[in-house]
């Protein structure tokens, strides 16, 4: 018997509707269950084909089970260690490598020391750093938001540099990037499953959370829009390596800029993301954790992470992000 087991946290419809699908599906020697799991021995017994993580990136004990597992050939979606190892402005730099529009980015130094290191472990460190320099690349209005996270956590909208510096004076030792605001006109957010199967929902960043995903889910304004969404979406969970994520785009003068990227435990729950949204996302899941099952994926495959950087090397397209801002 193959078992795909889910690993959860608060959610409360996503995971217990995936065990559902999956063992409704009715597969010969298929079936889903929760991970159950206590102390982990280094030589830990496989009791698992697939596990769909969806809390690791809260709980270390949780991450550090998932590499583990890896050793007794069981597909972690997503794989750990390149989760472990990413972050939003890699995201960034590789997808303006690849020709995917990004907005201007930089990433800043701590504003205040991180623990256990003093100025002298600054000593390679411009001080002080040519602040209107960084501000002419990004331009404001710009986001100031840590180099990796998510749920929207020490985000902040900054419209002038004395704007920037209240805000950056109150983020400790965070990592922080400054982005160059997208005007949008539209804003899509993209589950993207397997890398193959892409759906596309209209979303509204400054509603209530409840409210984000728009009712209805009116579609791109054209279908070279639609396309381009698609095709960018795909082009960075392939680059990444990521089978469950999603892939957020602002769109300015027809241009879907990529704005976050690094969701690989992307909300699913039906009281935010609404029925048609949940429906999709439970089935899309459902059948790549049954493929995989059934395929015997090869997890070392995925653990060299030299094929998840080889877009690094892929010719850039023509250039698609804004022209740089004047200062």
């Amino acid at each position: 018997m193959r078992k795909i087991g889910i690993l959860f946290g608060m959610e409360n419809s996503f995971p217990p509707a995936l065990v559902e699908k999956i063992n409704s599906m009715g597969i010969d020697g298929v079936e889903a269950e929760f991970v159950r799991i206590g102390g982990i021995r280094l030589d830990e017994p496989k009791k698992y084909d697939v596990i769909i993580d969806r809390i690791s990136q809260d709980i270390a004990f949780y991450r550090s089970y998932l590499k583990n597992v890896t050793l007794q050939r069981t597909t972690v979606v997503n794989n750990p260690f390149w989760w472990t190892a990413d972050d939003k402005f890699f995201n960034y730099a590789l997808a303006h490598k690849i020709g995917v529009a990004i907005p201007p980015t930089i990433i800043l130094p701590h504003n205040q020391h991180p623990e256990g290191t003093t100025d002298r472990s600054m000593r390679n460190l411009i001080y002080p750093l040519n602040w209107q320099e960084l501000f002419d690349y990004v331009g404001f209005p710009a986001f100031l938001k840590p180099y990796s996270g998510g749920g929207w956590k020490h985000v902040y909208h900054v419209h002038s540099p004395e704007e920037f510096f209240q805000h950056y004076n109150q983020t400790g030792d965070l990592c922080m990037t400054l982005q160059g605001a997208v005007k949008f006109e539209e804003y899509y957010r993209c589950y993207v499953v397997g890398q193959e199967k892409v759906h596309i929902m209209k979303y509204d960043p400054k509603a209530p959370h409840h409210q984000r995903y728009v009712k209805g889910n009116p579609p791109p304004s054209s279908a070279k829009l639609k396309e381009r969404i698609e095709k960018d979406a795909l082009t960075l969970c392939r680059v990444l390596g990521y089978d469950l994520n999603t892939v957020e785009f602002a769109v300015e003068g027809g241009v879907p800029y990529a704005i976050d990227f690094l969701n690989p435990a992307p909300d699913a729950e039906i009281t935010s993301v609404g029925q048609e949204n949940f429906d999709w996302i439970v089935n899309a899941v459902a059948e790549m954790a049954v493929k995989m099952a059934q395929r015997g994926d090869d997890p070392a495959r995925e653990l060299r992470w030299s094929a998840f950087l080889a877009g690094a090397a892929l010719p850039a397209s023509r250039p698609r992000g804004r022209k740089k801002p004047k200062g």
